[in-house]
């Protein structure tokens, strides 16, 4: 069987033996919007629970339009243009409209990169575009805390709008449940206190922060307790298939919007499966979110639920950019250094988690739940050695020998990544 996993911009071909029982764990086909631009056009027109974006922006003298980083495939190129025309034919001036990268605690994105997240060269001269910087103090707001006592500042750029707008992907997320909506603004342009409070290990490990978990989910609950001090955003919510082209797209008030687009996209995102498996094969989910290991912890967490007791993770992940942040390789040398349970008792006394560790306490999720191999292009041996899982040279091979070790043929595999979730749910 041939099979091509998602693995930096080119993919990585499986060639795998007749004789195993693989099961390949893909979305249902989507449906696929014939016209984008037109679509993107209707939704600012035809919008879910307030006015049309014309009649939003009518008189409005401040716009602030949150971008999602390098990390997201979210289809800008066609979204934004119709957007800006939108606010122009409303009589704003294009001055008056400030893009922010919406970054969070990541690096930000500039020069060509950011010509490419903008997917527009017009928009990229004619238009402010500037990142959100976290680590900023005077850059923040402080709104209020929420019911758990998280401290809410946001970045007064979108604070002080008086039109605010959210774009995004809704794709399945390992700690939010489903991204989009909520999740653009914090942690996206959150101060680095809040992110920080958001992500502290107690919350993390609750059984509720998961994957296409939204209801009984406390990540989620402080999500919308900040954006609620907040006041009123409007979102343009986009759903795309396995091959990246828009299936979906809405506009509107930023909750009611979002569940919108969450529940047209649950249906092909999260896929039932009936039985577990002793091998499974996945992906980080390729360019551009494979470009470091921090990021290919979600791959790992996406299957989980079909992962048997003591199962062989194998993931593939280009990895480019090497590890992440050297914040996030202290996390993980405290966790080599530790070991999972003490690591996840030590982070959890602290009501701030360490930057990036965060990606380790989800890590320890899935190591729990069996051995990990990674197969990768772009780690150092020093960076090797902090990500606490195995290397492999061949995923076909190492596939045969975890077969071998169990004495059961069936593989899972699972070209997409964490855009995709496995459901176990027995016959």
């Amino acid at each position: 069987m041939h099979i091509v996993m998602r693995f930096g911009k080119k993919g990585l071909p499986l060639d795998l033996p007749d004789d195993l029982d693989v099961t390949v764990i893909r979305k249902p086909e989507m449906p696929v919007l014939a016209d984008p631009e037109r679509a993107v056009r209707d939704a600012l027109a035809c919008p879910v629970d307030c006015k049309s974006l014309m009649e939003e922006a009518a008189g409005k003298k401040n716009i602030c339009i949150l971008i999602c980083d390098v990390t997201r495939p979210v289809p800008n190129g066609t979204v934004l243009p119709a957007l800006i025309d939108g606010l122009v034919q409303a009589g704003v001036d294009r001055s008056s409209i400030t893009i922010l990268v919406a970054t969070g605690l990541h690096r930000p994105n500039e020069g060509e990169e950011l010509r490419q997240i903008v997917g527009n060269d017009e928009i990229v001269k004619t238009i402010r575009i500037e990142n959100h910087f976290a680590r900023n103090d005077e850059d923040h707001v402080f709104l209020g805390t929420t019911p758990r006592g998280m401290p809410v500042r946001f970045d007064r750029r979108f604070v002080d709008a008086d039109l605010r707008i959210v774009t995004g992907l809704v794709e399945p997320h390992f700690m939010a449940g489903y991204s989009g909506g909520r999740k653009v603004i914090i942690p996206g342009v959150a101060h680095q206190d809040t992110i920080r409070a958001l992500h502290a290990s107690r919350l993390l490990q609750h059984e509720g922060v998961a994957n296409c978990v939204l209801e009984g989910n406390p990540l989620h609950e402080e999500q919308i307790a900040a954006v609620r001090l907040l006041g009123r955003s409007l979102a343009v919510n986009t759903v795309i298939d396995e091959n990246r082209n828009l299936s979906f797209v809405n506009f509107g008030e930023l909750e009611k919007s979002h569940s919108g687009a969450v529940s047209f996209a649950r249906p092909y995102l999260e896929v039932a499966v009936d039985r577990k498996f002793a091998t499974v094969v996945t992906s980080a989910a390729g360019f551009p979110l494979d470009r470091n290991y921090y990021q290919t912890v979600k791959g790992m967490v996406a299957v989980t639920d079909i992962l048997e007791p003591g199962a062989n993770l194998i993931i593939v992940s280009e990895c480019s950019e090497g590890l992440g942040t050297g914040e996030y390789a202290e996390a993980q040398a405290r966790l080599l250094s530790l070991g999972g349970d003490r690591f996840l008792q030590d982070s959890a006394q602290r009501e701030f988690a360490s930057i990036d560790e965060w990606e380790s306490v989800m890590q320890v999720k899935a190591m729990k739940m069996g051995s990990i191999h990674l197969y990768t292009a772009g780690l150092s041996s020093e960076d090797q050695a902090l990500t606490g899982v195995c290397m492999v040279d061949s995923v076909v091979d190492r596939i045969a020998q975890s077969v071998r070790e169990k004495q059961d043929r069936r593989v899972a595999v699972v070209p997409e990544g964490p855009y995709v979730i496995p459901k176990y749910h027995s016959l």
